[in-house]
């Protein structure tokens, strides 16, 4: 699957599936997580409150309702400088994504930049474990 670097609205691509950062209760509680429950309709919430929870790394597949084909939700964390598993946490909501998108054969798939808005991860270190993760 080619990669390309788009700064967009996630909301508005043509793709298989959107991945949303979320947190691990997936409430939508606020930035882009709340704004694609807010596109996709009630229908999401529904469906989020039976899958639960998820672990901070982890990823689940719903669908897009009104939004899209797919949404992939992973459970993002948030910057804490102590904490020496940010990166490992980050990569893994990269791959757990990607290895939804694979078992459902998904051809194309588009992902914000996670954890570098709401949850403060640094901008700089987000691309390069972005980078890292897909390649």
């Amino acid at each position: 699957m080619p990669i390309k670097i788009i700064r967009q609205d996630i909301t508005k691509l043509k793709v298989d599936a959107i991945v949303n950062t979320t947190n691990p209760n997936l409430d939508a509680t606020g930035g882009l997580d709340h704004y694609i429950h807010q596109l996709a309709g009630k229908e999401l919430d529904v469906e989020c409150r039976r899958i639960g929870k998820l672990k901070v790394g982890q990823a689940c597949l719903t669908s897009g309702y009104k939004l899209c084909k797919y949404i992939i939700h992973t459970a993002s964390p948030v910057w804490n400088i102590q904490n020496k598993n940010n990166e490992a946490l980050l990569k893994s909501c990269y791959l757990s994504s990607l290895m939804l998108a694979n078992e459902y054969k998904l051809k194309s798939i588009a992902f914000p930049l996670i954890s570098s808005g709401t949850n403060q991860f640094p901008k700089e270190l987000a691309l390069q474990v972005a980078m890292h993760s897909i390649v």
